[in-house]
C-alpha cells in the first residue's frame, strides 16, 4: 500500500503568513481577536482557539474597544479600518500581498474615474465588475474599494442583468479559476456591442498553478482523499477537479468520518487538499488510513 501526501497541497503563502502572525501575537499575549475565521478549516481554527485566538464578527468589532485584532489574508474594506481606528483597536494586518495589490488597483481605478466624472471628462462611471463569489470575504473587501458600487459576477448568467453598453472594467477574485475568468471575458466580448471593455487577470498564480498539478496527482493514484473545510470555496472547486479525473475521490473535513473500507484492494492512495487545508491534518489522516488498514488486515 502506497500513501502519498501531495507536496503542492496545503496553505498558500498568504494563509501561512496570517497564521504565523497570529501565533507570534499569541505567544506574547496569550489572547488575540480575529475578524472572521482565520482560515476556512474548522480543525485549524480549533487548534488556534485552544491557543487563545478568538474569532469575532463585524458586529462584534463595532462593539469592541482597546483591543488587538488580526485581519486575515482575505482582506477587508476601508470601513473596517475606520471602525478599528474609531474604537482604538490595534490592527495586525495579515492581508495577502496579492489581495492587497488588487485592492489598490480597484481603488485607484475607481478614484481616477470619479475624478474624471467630476471634471466632465466622462459622462458616466465605467462599471467595475468583479468575477468572484458573492459574499466571500475577499470579494467584500474588493467591493468596498468602490464605495460598494462594483458588481459581483459569479457566472455568465449574471451578465444578463448587467448594462453591457457601458464602459466596463473587469477584475477577478484572486482564487478563482483561470478557465472561469476567461469564459467570462469571452462572454462579455461576444455580448458587447458598444462601449469599451478592459479586463485584468488578477488571479494568484500560486493558486492557479495548483489545478494542473492536482489533476496530475489525482490520476497517479487509485484513490484520492481530498481534505477540506466545509466553508472553503477553493476546496469545493479543487475537489470537483479531482473527481473529474479520478471517480474514486472522497471529500473529508477530518478523519472522524473516514470509511477505511473504501480502500480495500487499493494499491495507491493520494491525499491532497485546499489552500486552506493544514498539512498536519493531511498527515494525521494518512496515519489514520495506515492504522485502519493495518488493523483490518490483522
Amino acid at each position: 500500500m502506497k500513501i502519498e501526501i501531495d507536496e503542492n497541497s496545503g496553505f498558500c503563502f498568504g494563509v501561512v503568513t496570517a497564521i504565523e502572525k497570529a501565533e507570534e501575537q499569541l505567544e506574547k499575549s496569550g489572547t488575540l481577536y480575529c475578524l472572521g475565521d482565520i482560515v476556512h478549516n474548522a480543525s485549524e481554527v480549533e487548534r488556534l482557539r485552544l491557543r487563545g485566538l478568538q474569532t469575532i464578527t463585524h458586529d462584534d468589532l463595532r462593539n469592541l474597544c482597546d483591543a488587538t485584532v488580526l485581519l486575515r489574508a482575505h482582506g477587508e474594506p476601508p470601513t473596517t479600518y475606520a471602525t478599528a481606528e474609531a474604537n482604538n483597536i490595534t490592527v495586525i494586518d495579515a492581508t495577502c500581498p496579492v489581495v492587497l495589490q488588487l485592492q489598490r488597483r480597484i481603488k485607484e481605478a475607481y478614484r481616477t474615474n470619479s475624478t474624471r466624472l467630476e471634471k466632465g471628462e466622462i459622462q458616466e462611471m465605467p462599471l467595475i465588475l468583479i468575477y468572484g463569489k458573492e459574499g466571500h470575504a475577499e470579494v467584500n473587501g474588493l467591493v468596498g474599494q468602490t464605495n460598494g458600487e462594483a458588481i459581483v459576477i459569479q457566472n455568465a448568467e449574471d451578465l444578463d442583468s448587467v448594462d453591457l453598453s457601458r464602459d466596463i472594467l473587469l477584475y477577478s477574485q484572486t482564487t478563482k479559476s483561470l478557465e472561469g475568468f476567461r469564459h467570462i471575458v469571452e462572454e462579455i466580448k461576444n455580448r458587447k456591442e458598444e462601449g469599451s471593455f478592459e479586463y485584468f487577470d488578477t488571479i494568484c498564480r500560486q493558486v492557479a498553478s495548483r489545478l494542473s498539478k492536482l489533476r496530475e496527482f489525482a490520476t497517479s493514484h487509485d484513490a484520492i482523499v481530498f481534505v477540506s473545510g466545509a466553508k472553503s470555496s477553493n476546496g469545493k472547486v479543487l475537489f470537483e477537479e479531482c473527481r473529474k479525473v479520478n471517480p474514486r475521490s472522497y471529500l473529508v473535513s477530518d478523519g472522524s468520518k473516514l470509511d477505511i473500507s473504501l480502500f480495500h484492494g487499493v494499491e495507491s492512495i493520494g491525499i491532497c487538499g485546499a489552500t486552506s487545508t493544514p498539512r498536519w491534518l493531511m498527515a494525521e489522516i494518512a496515519e489514520l488510513i495506515k492504522t485502519g488498514l493495518h488493523i483490518n488486515k490483522e
